[in-house]
């Protein structure tokens, strides 16, 4: 028999409302690996984050700095310079990140044949 779910299962004074970014916000996760071995400008990120708009781009980097999973660092030169890092609490997250990607790997034939299944124009 399956358990009736409990309307107050997710408190809103849960830890888990803090959660500095959704499962899934590939936008987050990709900057936390663009950062990983060191500051990088705005326009850096934008090369291999080329799908992404600077909009997205500039709001996912506000909301990690609001998180504190990365620093912006403003540099007061002619042209302005600016960089962004990863704080050791944004470092900490490499090892949530590399757990997501393992399993994506384990999990990769699964995933695919399950979304052509659900939607066959994806064959």
């Amino acid at each position: 028999m399956t358990l009736k779910l409990d309307a107050d299962m997710f408190d809103p004074a849960c830890p888990s409302s803090v959660l500095p970014f959704q499962i899934g916000d590939k936008w987050t996760a990709m900057v936390v690996l663009c950062l990983e071995h060191g500051p990088r400008r705005f326009s850096e990120l934008r090369v291999p984050l080329r799908t992404v708009t600077p909009k997205v781009l500039t709001e996912t980097l506000r909301a990690m700095e609001r998180n504190g999973t990365v620093t912006r660092t403003s540099y007061d030169e002619n042209p302005p310079r600016v960089e962004y890092a990863l704080t050791p609490l944004g470092r900490s997250l490499l090892t949530l990140i590399e757990a997501a990607r393992s399993w994506t790997r384990e999990n990769k034939s699964e995933l695919v044949a399950a979304r052509k299944s659900y939607d066959p124009r994806l064959s």
